[in-house]
């Protein structure tokens, strides 16, 4: 028996140097391979988000699919229109106005922007003023000023354009729909953060996930580190480290 065996493997050993299909096809008959066991898909629910802060990015980064919220009720003084940037004096909230729906229940699919007050040209210079000494504003700032420019019918197609943008400056490529209908419950693997990040909740209780990194920051001698604030506070002071800050790494300054 023990002949034979040396035998065998003598002869595998010739047809896998002599002919590797064929040893192939043997080894796959005399020992089957073996099941694979698939890993399940993490998916995110997110509201839109004007210029979202940087745990909504970590989202995008972490989970293998994203859909974004289009049927909930719109909400004012949330992240669907509100973004926070960090200026001179601290942390200064930006709001795009929005045409009062006919109903109080009108879906955010459905939300238009106004054209009131000159928002755009008032956000594009509180922008410019706050970051114009940035390590990366000149670099980048000719991406984002045609959004200040161009007049953008629904605030849902306003949000998902400069996301998708923004992504592709941060190099980083997530799965994302719109959803086809509002959902109340949640299979494993499915995480519902569309009223988890919010301007008015503490991430630190909502979202334990969520471990901001300190990064650079110009205005940190005189304010502090700034958690959380709009993805290009990030993207401004950090440009092509943003990604290692959303992927965990720490920064260290100096």
């Amino acid at each position: 028996m023990e002949a034979f065996l040396q035998n065998s493997k003598i002869i595998f050993r010739i047809i896998k140097e002599t002919t590797p299909s064929l040893y192939l096809i043997i080894s796959l008959i005399t020992e089957p391979p073996k099941r694979i066991k698939m890993k399940e898909m993490n998916i995110a629910y997110l509201s839109s988000a004007y210029l979202a802060p940087v745990e909504y990015y970590t989202k995008l980064l972490a989970y293998d699919k994203v859909f974004v919220e289009q049927y909930d009720h719109y909400i004012k003084q949330t992240y669907r229109n509100r973004c926070t940037i960090a200026g001179p004096s601290g942390e200064l909230a930006l709001s795009i106005p929005t045409v009062k729906p006919d109903t109080l229940k009108c879906p955010m699919k459905d939300i238009r922007i106004s054209d009131h007050g000159n928002w755009r040209h008032l956000h594009w210079n509180a922008i410019e003023s706050a970051y114009n000494n940035t390590p990366f504003f000149e670099y980048y700032k000719d991406d984002f000023r045609p959004f200040y420019e161009k007049k953008y019918e629904f605030l849902i197609d306003f949000n998902e354009e400069l996301c998708r943008m923004v992504c592709e400056l941060i190099d980083i490529h997530p799965t994302i729909e719109r959803t086809s209908e509002y959902k109340m419950e949640f299979a494993p693997g499915e995480s519902d953060f569309r009223e988890v990040i919010h301007p008015k909740k503490d991430f630190r209780e909502v979202d334990k996930e969520f471990v901001p990194q300190p990064y650079y920051q110009v205005f940190e001698s005189k304010l502090g580190f700034l958690p959380n604030l709009s993805i290009i506070d990030l993207l401004f002071n950090m440009g092509p480290e943003s990604l290692l800050v959303l992927s965990g790494e720490r920064y260290t300054n100096g």
